[in-house]
C-alpha cells in the first residue's frame, strides 16, 4: 500500500518540478564545465635539436609539472585520459650555455597542444645539464628473435641485416660498456618462407645517447629440413709418442637435419671428428669418447654411432 496517494494533476506538477531540477542542474554543469580553469598536469619530457658536439646528462627529473588553463570539459577528459603525454623541450640553447629555460619555449609547447589549451607555468622552468665530449662508436647489431616455423622448416642461413652495425653517440664513459646493440623483438608464427623486413632498434635507455639508423632491414632465410646421414673420418688428437694408432671403426655414422638448399654443400669435410688420446694417458679409458668440433651452421646433430671407439696402440 502507497504511503503517499497523489492525484493525477499532482503526479503531473511532480513530475515536472523533477524535470526543472535536472534540467537546471544540467545547465548550471554545462555553463560551469565551459568556464575557464588553471589546473596541473605531469608529463613527460622529449628532448630534441641536440647539440652536435656535446654530450649531456640532465639533472633532473624527465617528468615536470604544467599549470594548464583549460575549459572545465578539459579537465574533465583530462581526469580520464593524461593528455598530453608529453612535450618537446629544444635543446639548441645548450651549445652556448649548461641550461634550458622552459618559460622561452612556452610557445612552442602551446602549438603542441589543444588549441584552446594554454600552458601558463611550469615547473621546474629551468632545465640544467652537465657536459662532457660527445664521442661515436660503432657497434654490432643482434636481432632479438621469436620465431616459430610450419613442420620441419627452420632458419637455414645466417640471418643478414643492412646495416648490420648502429651508430652509437654520447658521453665516452657510456660508450665503453656498450659492445652490441639490440633490435625490438622480431616475433613471427607459423613462418615457411624466408622473411624480409624492418625492424627497429632498441632506444637508448639514457637521454643524452643517440643511435643512427634507428631501424635496419633484417632478411631471414627459411627452407626446409631433412634427415640425412655423412660417414666421416675419426681424427687422433695428442698423438705424440705413438707413431700407429689404429680406431675400431675409424669412421663414425652422423644423422643430421640439414636444409635442403645446402643438402648437396655437405660431405665429410663438411665435419671434424676427432678422439683425443690424452683420454687413455689420464685417465686409462678403453674406449675414445667421439667429439664433433665443426659440423654445417644452421644444421642440429640428431645422432652419431658409435658415440665411442676402440683403439689398438703400437709403439
Amino acid at each position: 500500500m502507497p504511503l503517499l496517494k497523489l492525484s493525477k494533476i499532482e503526479r503531473h506538477r511532480l513530475s515536472l518540478f523533477i524535470f526543472c531540477l535536472l534540467f537546471a542542474i544540467g545547465a548550471w554543469l554545462f555553463f560551469a564545465l565551459s568556464n575557464r580553469y588553471v589546473y596541473p598536469v605531469k608529463t613527460l619530457v622529449q628532448y630534441i635539436d641536440f647539440p652536435q658536439n656535446k654530450a649531456f646528462n640532465p639533472l633532473q627529473s624527465d617528468t615536470v609539472k604544467l599549470q594548464i588553463e583549460g575549459t572545465g570539459w578539459q579537465l574533465l577528459f583530462y581526469k580520464l585520459r593524461i593528455k598530453p603525454q608529453s612535450i618537446n623541450v629544444n635543446l639548441r640553447t645548450l651549445n652556448k650555455r649548461n641550461y634550458v629555460t622552459i618559460t622561452d619555449q612556452l610557445g612552442d609547447i602551446n602549438r603542441q597542444l589543444e588549441s584552446e589549451q594554454k600552458v601558463v607555468w611550469v615547473q621546474p622552468d629551468t632545465l640544467y645539464f652537465d657536459f662532457s665530449t660527445r664521442s661515436i662508436k660503432k657497434v654490432p647489431i643482434k636481432v632479438i628473435e621469436n620465431i616459430s616455423f610450419v613442420g620441419q622448416y627452420g632458419i637455414s642461413d645466417k640471418i643478414t641485416m643492412n646495416p648490420d652495425y648502429v651508430t652509437v653517440t654520447g658521453p665516452l664513459e657510456d660508450l665503453v660498456l656498450i659492445d652490441v646493440w639490440e633490435t625490438e623483438k622480431l616475433d613471427l608464427k607459423e613462418v615457411k618462407n624466408s622473411v624480409a623486413t624492418k625492424v627497429y632498434l632498441k632506444k637508448p635507455s639514457k637521454t643524452n645517447i643517440n643511435i643512427y639508423p634507428l631501424a635496419v632491414d633484417v632478411k631471414v632465410p627459411v627452407d626446409e629440413f631433412t634427415e640425412m646421414t655423412v660417414e666421416v673420418p675419426v681424427k687422433i688428437l695428442n698423438n705424440k709418442a705413438f707413431q700407429d694408432v689404429k680406431l675400431l671403426p675409424g669412421k663414425v655414422k652422423i644423422t643430421l637435419m640439414a636444409a635442403l638448399s645446402n643438402y648437396p654443400k655437405i660431405d665429410r669435410t663438411s665435419f671434424d671428428v676427432h678422439v683425443n688420446l690424452d683420454k687413455w694417458k689420464e685417465k686409462g679409458v678403453t674406449q675414445l669418447p667421439v667429439q664433433i668440433s665443426r659440423f654445417p651452421d644452421n644444421s642440429k646433430i640428431l645422432s652419431v654411432e658409435p658415440q665411442e671407439v676402440d683403439f689398438i696402440i703400437r709403439k
